[in-house]
């Protein structure tokens, strides 16, 4: 390090402060940072400056440090330790004879950002509130020392012109040049006109603390250090900076900029000329960072400090070129709560009060009969399979729609999030990745091939070309008009046919209602069905005929400013609409207010799904969810053929049990051949909770008994019979305990429970217990009914029992003359692979089998099989009937899910990719210390996590955070288990091999995080 000869840590805090400590050194690039403990365990950090700073700077960052806390006590900076009265330093002399200032402040607990993730929305808000409180309360104060020059000065960042040498010559370089080129065009005459004020001007992530406040809990910022670069300039350097680090590494530095910039700005309002330069300043910061790195390594080859954060910062930079600099702006403002474009209301209310518009079409959109045509995320028009939404699929459902209402136009609404855009050009530009373009800027008008199109207003042609790509616009043009105050606006028109080159040129004059076109036919349209996307811009930001017709979600609000409501050109009456979606924050209170809160929704966000997709659900912006949570739809969301079936025979006929029907039949003779003899004899029902309650009944009328035998932490339904027998019901949150009948044997967990996995005899020594408690019934001169247990249980763990366990529970509970259910909601129709019943990896046959969930893809249907003796037992007069169990549209559901199991093999898929899935878990396990096991076969998966292998402390925390980060990302899961703690996956049969790596993927870099790798 600079100016630095040998010093002893130790002697100085001894010979200066007294202290007894032994200091621990910390990075840092000019000074010596060194932390130590004292006795009572409060933590410091000793400062030994280098031997030439700056006059006045150590006096400047006391005083500073000293104002932040008399100003704001609660701020999260560091206090100051020392004398009471006088200078708050002291001096001392390294090896070489040069004397060092040294002093000594409070220890911040916490990791650099930069060491920590994941840096969530709102890690970065706090970051940016953090500064922007830190600025207010420099506002108006003043120290000599803060007027000097320093080359982290973004007021002077044009020094770094005369060393792009350093960087060397190609792209890079080229980036670093355009950055300074848009910097001193954009910046630096602005300059003097931007407040000023003394800040902290270094909030990069080596400078921001973070840390968890509990385990599994989202990092939080516990403090920002190092007042080595306070200086006066312009005050929006400060969120510039913050900013230009925190979206390192970011996949949308963008948003992660503008999540900082909210913080900030709702701490510290910005004004807007400094949201204006915001974008440049936060490029230009990275750019000299960069090149400062790239002097450093020439200077010193070795420093690793100093190229530290290079290659993100490179990243972040040819990121941020992709980005529209006016387009950065919008956003920016937008986070900030402004109108995202400030040009876009006046262009609006123009339109609205002072334009004269003749209409695009023959048919005036504002008196022809006019139907608004549902094509969102949700439509249930489109159907679920994004196959089927190609162009003759699209016609067919707008030509249906049209004779149906007798429509002159079918209109598509503007701002819909849309499934239909499935080109691999609608996956993004790379500065938005894991996210496809949905939201629709324009409004369609479906109408015949061959209409005239016609300006609206008076105008320039401004572009006529061909954008041909795939499910692009194909002939397009795009119109430049101006407001009566001169405000430019365009309107565009896609879809167009061939013949508009005969019309317009660019560079032409255009009168309101001259023909300009016709509407084109596929596929020259960019193959679509014949109609007219109209758009209205603000700010064509350059891109002419490749100005997106859609966006992405992420970025709506910029987007709809940019391209707003186009109706207020064409006046479709606003009653021709539907009410907007609601936002999914109002329909969670509706849904609480009209089904009450014991209702629960999955994760912390809860999701809008609105469509499903055999391994894939989609939400109401559009996003593709991988699905490794919901077994119900087993072979895969509204899979063609299930939904085939229960469709033509709903159109047929659905009625009750009364009556002789063939799919009943058919479907009880096909189930049972499924099963192992005695099983023959089926019951129908329409969900698994009727299902146990029935089985509970067969098993009692058997054995003329009452008592049940139940696993810990089991769950067989909600009814009051099924809650009685759920110690995960009665022995959690208002449970009111195991009623005197039931009896709870420990659940057969050979990684958590008592006898172990490596105990060849685990088995026999659990099922030993279910044995005890048939002998205590026996000496109270009775037995059981029945012992009811899942295959394997779900909401127990994910549990697979060790070897023989079934067999030997099953024998003594038959010793006792009870019988036996397996439970198979979770786990048959060959789910785990191996086999195509549960209770078939056991080697028993069960007395009883529960169907339910699964067996029918999610239409209500649900199954009791048993053997004909227990069959007979159970027809004692009183008649079973369930109106609907097994009706004749359930019966084809039923029947379509054995067909596709069957045909498209699904229990071998099940085997390959639990396999895959199964050494991709086993990897990870190896990697993170807070994977404590993988257990489960096919595509039964468990994952527990603990907080240490040896004592097995649940990590309950964690697996709620890890499965809440899958989600973000776009990985479905859940969490059971007695403590919580276990990870499920369970998805549909018809995932695939990419979406098991995929997942694998996701799941290794969310554990890499901090608050879940532990």
């Amino acid at each position: 390090m600079d100016g630095f000869g040998e010093i002893d840590p130790r002697k100085i805090l001894k010979d200066l402060y007294g202290f007894d400590a032994e200091p621990v050194s910390l990075p840092g690039e000019h000074d010596r940072n060194f932390s130590f403990e004292l006795r009572d365990k409060f933590r410091f950090v000793l400062k030994v400056m280098r031997a030439d700073p700056e006059p006045g700077l150590i006096e400047l960052q006391c005083a500073a440090l000293e104002h932040l806390i008399a100003t704001n006590p609660k701020l999260a900076v560091p206090r100051l330790r020392g004398p009471e009265s006088g200078p708050r330093t002291k001096t001392t002399t390294d090896a070489d004879g040069k004397e060092h200032a040294v002093w000594v402040l409070d220890y911040l607990p916490g990791r650099t950002m930069a060491t920590a993730t994941p840096h969530t929305p709102k890690l970065l808000g706090d970051l940016g509130s953090l500064m922007g409180q830190i600025d207010d309360a420099l506002s108006g104060w003043s120290h000599p020392a803060a007027d000097r020059e320093l080359k982290w000065d973004l007021t002077g960042a044009s020094w770094i012109r005369d060393h792009l040498d350093s960087v060397g010559d190609g792209p890079r370089r080229a980036v670093v040049e355009r950055v300074l080129e848009e910097y001193e065009r954009d910046v630096v005459p602005v300059l003097p006109d931007l407040r000023r004020s003394i800040i902290h001007n270094d909030a990069n992530d080596h400078n921001v603390l973070v840390d968890s406040k509990k385990p599994g809990a989202p990092l939080a910022i516990t403090g920002v250090i190092d007042f080595g670069d306070m200086l006066r300039t312009v005050t929006v350097s400060e969120p510039a900076i913050a900013a230009a680090y925190a979206l390192l590494g970011k996949r949308d530095p963008l948003a992660a900029a503008g999540h900082v910039v909210t913080g900030y700005h709702s701490a510290y309002p910005l004004e807007e000329p400094e949201v204006a330069v915001l974008f440049p300043l936060i490029r230009t910061r990275l750019a000299v960072s960069v090149v400062t790195s790239a002097i450093r390594r020439e200077q010193i080859p070795d420093d690793p400090y100093v190229t530290v954060s290079e290659d993100a910062a490179w990243e972040a930079l040819e990121r941020l070129a992709k980005i529209h600099p006016r387009f950065a702006h919008y956003s920016l403002r937008g986070a900030c709560g402004w109108d995202p474009v400030p040009a876009g209301s006046s262009v609006v209310s123009w339109l609205q009060t002072g334009a004269s518009v003749a209409p695009v079409l023959d048919a005036d959109p504002r008196s022809a009969r006019c139907t608004v045509v549902d094509l969102g995320a949700g439509s249930l028009l489109l159907g679920a399979d994004p196959a089927a939404s190609g162009t003759a699929a699209l016609t067919e459902t707008i030509d249906e729609v049209a004779s149906n209402t007798g429509a002159d136009i079918v209109v598509g609404r503007y701002d819909e999030a849309r499934p239909v855009y499935t080109s691999p050009m609608f996956a993004g530009d790379g500065s938005v990745v894991d996210e496809r373009r949905t939201i629709h800027l324009g409004i369609d008008l479906f109408v015949d091939a061959g209409a005239p199109l016609y300006a609206p207003l008076a105008g320039t042609v401004h572009v006529v070309a061909n954008n041909a790509r795939p499910q692009d616009y194909g002939p397009l043009a795009i119109l430049r008009h101006a407001t009566g105050d001169g405000d430019e606006f365009f309107t565009l028109y896609g879809h167009l046919g061939e013949d508009t080159f005969d019309f317009v040129s660019p560079g032409d004059s255009v009168s309101a209602g001259q023909r300009i076109g016709s509407i084109g036919a596929p596929p020259v349209n960019g193959d679509w069905p014949p109609h007219l996307h109209f758009q209205l811009i603000v700010d064509l930001l350059e891109l002419n005929a490749d100005y997106p017709g859609v966006g992405f979600a992420s970025q709506r609000d910029a987007w709809r400013s940019l391209s707003p409501d186009p109706n207020v050109l064409l006046g479709i009456p606003e009653d021709a609409f539907p009410p907007p979606d609601p936002e999914p924050v109002d329909l969670m209170r509706r849904r609480i207010d009209a089904t009450g809160k014991g209702l629960r929704v999955s994760y912390q966000r809860p999701l809008e799904i609105v469509r499903g997709w055999m391994q894939y659900l989609y939400d109401d912006t559009g996003r593709a969810y991988i699905d490794l949570y919901n077994n119900v739809p087993h072979v895969g969301h509204s899979h063609p053929r299930v939904a085939d079936a229960v469709r033509r025979q709903a159109a047929l006929l659905n009625t009750n049990t009364r009556y002789l029907h063939e799919h009943m039949v058919n479907y009880a003779e096909r189930l049972a051949a499924t099963m192992p003899d005695p099983l023959g004899v089926c019951y129908f029902l329409n969900s698994a909770s009727e299902a146990n309650e029935l089985a509970l009944r067969l098993a009692r009328a058997h054995t003329g008994r009452r008592d049940v035998i139940v696993h810990e932490a089991a769950y067989h339904g909600h009814t009051t019979t099924l809650i009685d027998i759920s110690p995960y019901k009665f022995d959690g949150p208002g449970g009111q305990g195991a009623p005197p009948w039931v009896h709870v044997a420990p659940i057969a967990d050979d990684y958590r429970g008592e006898y172990k996995r490596t105990d060849p005899d685990a088995g026999r020594k659990y099922a030993a217990h279910i044995g005890d408690i048939c002998a205590r019934l026996r000496d109270g001169g009775g037995g059981p009914a029945v012992f009811i247990a899942e295959s394997c249980p779900s909401v127990g763990g994910q549990i697979i029992f060790p070897p023989g366990y079934l067999d030997a529970a099953y024998r003594h509970v038959r010793d006792a003359g009870g019988v036996c259910i397996a439970d198979e909601v979770q786990t048959g129709f060959g789910r785990l692979g191996t086999r195509f019943w549960g209770f078939e990896t056991q080697d028993v046959v069960p007395d009883i089998v529960v169907l339910g969930k699964p067996i029918g893809n999610g239409f209500p249907l649900a199954a009791v099989v048993t053997t004909r003796e227990i069959a007979v037992s159970f027809n004692t007069g009183m008649e079973f009937f369930s109106t609907f169990g097994g009706n004749p549209v359930s019966c084809a559901a039923g029947l379509a899910v054995l067909d596709v199991v069957e045909e498209e093999g699904l229990q071998e898929r099940a085997l390959r990719l639990g396999q895959r899935l199964r050494a991709g878990l086993e990897e990870m396990k190896g990697r993170f210390a807070i994977v404590g096991d993988v257990r489960g076969s096919g595509l039964f998966m468990g994952v527990e996590l603990v907080r240490d292998r040896e004592s097995l402390e649940p990590a309950r925390e964690e697996a709620s955070y890890v499965v809440n980060r899958l989600r973000e990302k776009g990985v479905l899961a859940g969490t059971d288990g007695p403590f919580d703690n276990v990870i499920k996956l369970r998805g549909p049969l018809a995932l695939t091999p990419g979406d098991i790596d995929l997942a694998l993927e996701i799941f290794n870099e969310t554990l890499g995080e901090d608050p879940a790798g532990v």
